[in-house]
């Protein structure tokens, strides 16, 4: 063997042990993430494009290095820490998973309900989430589907509005682009706001469209809406409506003082409540009280509407 040759296998193995040492580096570098982070499904192409648009610092070669390590679990994972390395944290995106538990928003509930359910259920700070509510979405109320949501032990507050909401709102889309082939948001929360009074006022899905009918016909007739249900708003989503309730409160939510529909969703709707909001029943009716049966029954002259309430008061 020649001197030249040697040279070559010389420079050869040079280079070979550079790029060795690169890659033990590159994999042994630190990599900060949230502890719980959540994989879409889909090629590892479009993970590790998700993952490099939510702050994770990966790119094209952690591509690579999955296809030779295995495809990711979609789904929640837990990595446990916010500190691991490269190759820790990849090997784990491709076996670990986190804890669920499962948290219902039921239709109806209040936004400020809801944040008491998961603070107390994740174990997170109340305040925080609140904030990050209040940070993270555009609506003050209404921003949530109702459902049941798989959710993990150990993720933040942060993480876990944005979550929500994301879910929420790809919802609201398919919905909207389902009825009306566009979504505007604007005009969608408008007709969230109308769903979330029919929400609070109709004993089942049945009664919506008439509820919503009720509501529309007053409006028409420029007379307020004075519904109870409206004063279920925040923290008093479970609290009953008094007559003082009614003189006292001066919020956008009280329709006996204003109005129209309140300019601000009462809670989270349900999409049975949005459909009777854009669809409402047609009829003339103007009046509606709660029976002994717990539904309602429905008028369009006041004489028969205080029939109605003599019947249900005895």
């Amino acid at each position: 063997m020649n001197d030249k040759m040697l040279t070559v296998i010389k420079y050869t193995f040079e280079i070979l042990l550079i790029i060795i040492l690169s890659f033990m580096y590159y994999l042994n570098k630190p990599l900060e993430t949230s502890k719980v982070l959540y994989i879409p499904q889909g090629s590892i192409n479009k993970i590790i494009t998700q993952l490099h648009a939510d702050n994770y610092k990966v790119g094209r070669l952690d591509t690579i290095l999955l296809r030779l390590i295995g495809s990711p679990q979609s789904g929640w994972i837990s990595i446990g820490t916010t500190q691991s390395t490269r190759a820790d944290f990849l090997y784990k995106l491709t076996i670990a998973k986190a804890a669920l538990i499962d948290v219902t928003l039921i239709p109806g509930e209040t936004t400020y309900i809801f944040l008491d359910q998961l603070s107390k259920n994740l174990n997170l700070d109340r305040e925080l989430l609140e904030y990050e509510y209040n940070k993270q979405s555009k609506i003050k109320e209404g921003a949530f589907v109702p459902n049941t949501y798989k959710l993990p032990m150990g993720i933040t507050e942060e993480e876990l509005i944005k979550y929500l909401l994301h879910q929420s709102k790809s919802q609201m889309q398919k919905l909207s682009m389902t009825i009306f082939g566009l979504y505007n948001e604007k005009k969608w929360f408008q007709y969230v706001a109308i769903a979330s009074v029919i929400q609070k006022e109709s004993a089942n899905i049945e009664e919506m469209p008439l509820v919503s009918s009720v509501i529309f016909n007053r409006m028409n007739k420029g007379m307020k809406l004075q519904m109870d249900g409206t004063l279920n708003y925040g923290k008093y989503s479970h609290v009953k409506v008094t007559a003082k309730r009614i003189r006292e409160d001066t919020s956008v939510y009280n329709t006996y003082l204003y109005a129209g529909i309140p300019s601000i969703p009462v809670c989270n709707v349900s999409f049975e409540a949005i459909r009777a909001a854009i669809f409402p029943a047609k009829t003339k009716y103007l009046y509606f009280m709660k029976s002994k049966s717990g539904t309602h029954d429905f008028s369009r002259n006041y004489s028969t509407h205080l029939d109605n309430i003599s019947h249900a008061t005895k």
